[in-house]
């Protein structure tokens, strides 16, 4: 995966002359659509969602729960430091109110075949570093290298045979291992570009105790390691007037204030100690966002409603853990989770319990299979559970009293099928001899509130599920490792079934840390794979996408939680928005001060 270093000229030429089985025919753009066109056209002078003329300066101050201990985003190891989004600028940009298109960033072009077997993106001259040193298509190259190389590697698995070829000072091409996958090649304008020369002498694998040098808005100012860390606008930051960039980062200064548990974090946001906080906690919302501040209309307290896709958020089950390898325990733990008790009790009645992969989508599986999906479904019929063709997925349901007998009655049944048996009160396997036991890991006070009712119905069907309290650092560090039997955690939204799934299910990426399950499945595989050859025919991948929804949910890899198509947002009233709000972002970096 090294570059290839020729004489710049001729590596140019060769560059744009085709090869055998390329297409002659090249398209030169500054913007791309996964499907059909991109919204702003070339010349568009910013996003209709900023504020082209919003003011910079101020400090805002955020706030994070837990810890932190470096630097360094990609480490393989260790708690990295909140902000660290805004460290690194990427090749291209996409826009919050589209699917999936890309605009100028570093890359001012690029040039790609009608099959989509390489393509070439253009350094614009004027980008730079936080140290205003000049990027190049040495830095680009290097980055897509460092990643390959020493980064996460599902990076390696999802680029795997893609050379990078650097073509001049300001042009660098990327030839992918077989033509046709217009997906996998946009990724490519999503590429953070590094500083090489702050990278190449340093372990890309290990964490980062100093500030790194970026390509980004932001650096890192003071800091005080695990307790605050402070990011400064960059000044003459290089992009500040391009049209992807107009009207945002307006803040001089994010500070991040850490606080070791959510209940504290939210007294010091009453007390003023921070401007800005969105709420996922209902209970809070209705009962704890009170008081002087309020009242005075110091603090802002608003709804504000979207239509995005929502994450399927969870307790997710690793299914490499003996206990869970079985579909039908799996589904009896689900009955455990009293959705509407919690909704009623906890929430006042204010989520919707979510069901689907793709919720807030087309491509959320309703009712039975089409005749398309069948087709797909066929092939795998006998491998994946058979209520994927008879009845509709739905979680389990009770009438809130607390009381879920039938729901026991159905899981003890399941469980008596998988070969464990009530004893004295216990669920005992019959194998073995001993009790269903398990761990839910969880960092969060917020979490172990919804756990403890979800462990109590567990104890009624006999199963011990101790709840682990662990800080942030060591619960990434577990995750990462796939230490756990079942951990709070969700999966993100998808606007619609992308090659990204991989990631998460397919074999090939077993060791992927997104693949929380530990799902290796070759039905998964197939429709995986289906999904990512039907990129650019809708039609084939709505039928793909519902048809993966389906054997998802029926496999029970996750008892799911709940779901709300708002943000809950409360902020210092010294904060300003957009009127127009974008569609797939709350878009907090389009904010400014008064």
């Amino acid at each position: 995966m090294k570059i290839n270093k020729v004489f710049a000229g001729l590596l140019f030429i060769l560059a744009v002359l085709p090869v055998q089985g390329q297409s002659e025919k090249t398209i030169v753009t500054d913007h791309i659509a996964m499907r059909g066109e991109a919204k702003y056209e070339t010349g568009f002078t910013h996003f209709e969602y900023v504020n082209p003329d919003a003011p910079k300066g101020g400090t805002v101050i955020l706030h994070a729960i837990g810890t932190y201990d470096n630097f360094h985003a990609y480490a393989l190891r260790g708690d990295r430091a909140a902000g660290w989004t805004y460290y690194y600028d990427t090749l291209m940009v996409n826009s919050y109110d589209e699917d999936e298109s890309m605009y100028p960033l570093i890359a001012e072009k690029i040039e790609y075949p009608e099959d989509y077997s390489f393509i070439i993106f253009y350094i614009n001259p004027k980008a730079a570093d936080q140290d205003g040193v000049p990027i190049t298509a040495e830095d680009v190259a290097f980055s897509f290298n460092i990643f390959y190389e020493k980064g996460v590697p599902q990076f390696r698995v999802y680029y795997k045979d893609i050379t990078a070829t650097v073509i001049g000072s300001h042009a660098v091409r990327f030839d992918l291992p077989e033509p046709g996958n217009r997906e996998l090649m946009m990724a490519l304008c999503g590429l953070t570009v590094l500083p090489k020369r702050f990278w190449e002498s340093r372990d890309f694998s290990e964490p980062l105790i100093i500030p790194p040098v970026g390509t980004g808005p932001y650096r890192v100012g003071d800091y005080k390691m695990g307790q605050y860390v402070t990011l400064e606008r960059v000044k003459d930051y290089w992009a500040a007037d391009l049209p992807s960039r107009k009207g945002r980062y307006n803040f001089d200064r994010i500070r991040y204030d850490y606080y070791r548990d959510d209940t504290i974090a939210l007294e010091a946001f009453k007390s003023g100690e921070y401007d800005f906080r969105s709420e996922s906690n209902l209970m809070n919302w209705v009962t704890q966002y009170t008081g002087p501040a309020f009242n005075a209309g110091t603090i802002i307290k608003e709804v504000i409603p979207h239509t995005m896709p929502r994450p399927l958020i969870g307790f997710n089950i690793n299914t490499q853990r003996p206990v869970f390898q079985d579909q039908r325990v799996r589904r009896a733990i689900n009955y455990a989770m009293d959705f509407e008790w919690i909704n009623k009790n906890l929430f006042y009645s204010q989520y919707t319990r979510t069901r689907s992969y793709f919720t807030n989508t087309m491509y959320e599986a309703t009712g039975l299979p089409s005749r398309e999906e069948i087709e797909i479904l066929e092939p795998i019929r006998d491998s994946i559970p058979p209520e994927v063709f008879t009845e509709e997925y739905n979680p389990s349901r009770t009438d809130g009293s607390g009381f879920i007998r039938p729901q026991m009655r159905e899981a003890l049944a399941l469980l008596k099928e998988a070969g464990w048996e009530l004893r004295n009160g216990k669920l005992i396997s019959a194998e073995t001899g001993r009790q269903m036991s398990f761990e839910l890991l969880i960092y969060t006070s917020e979490s172990e509130r919804i756990a403890i009712p979800f462990q109590r119905n567990l104890e009624r069907m006999g199963i011990e599920m101790k709840i682990r309290m662990v800080d942030s650092s060591q619960y990434v560090n577990r995750l990462r490792s796939r230490d756990y039997d079942m951990l709070d955690r969700g999966y993100e939204a998808q606007i619609y079934p992308g090659s990204s799934l991989a990631l998460f299910w397919h074999s090939d990426y077993i060791e992927s840390s997104y693949n929380m399950a530990g799902v290796t499945d070759p039905a998964i595989d197939y429709l995986i794979d289906g999904i990512i050859a039907s990129q650019e025919d809708e039609d084939a991948l709505l039928a793909w996408g519902r048809a993966l929804d389906r054997v998802l949910s029926w496999n029970y890899y996750i008892v799911p939680q709940w779901h709300t198509s708002e943000f809950r947002v409360a902020y210092n009233k010294k904060l300003a928005r957009p009127e127009i709000p974008p569609t797939y972002s709350l878009g907090f970096d389009t904010w400014w001060l008064e």
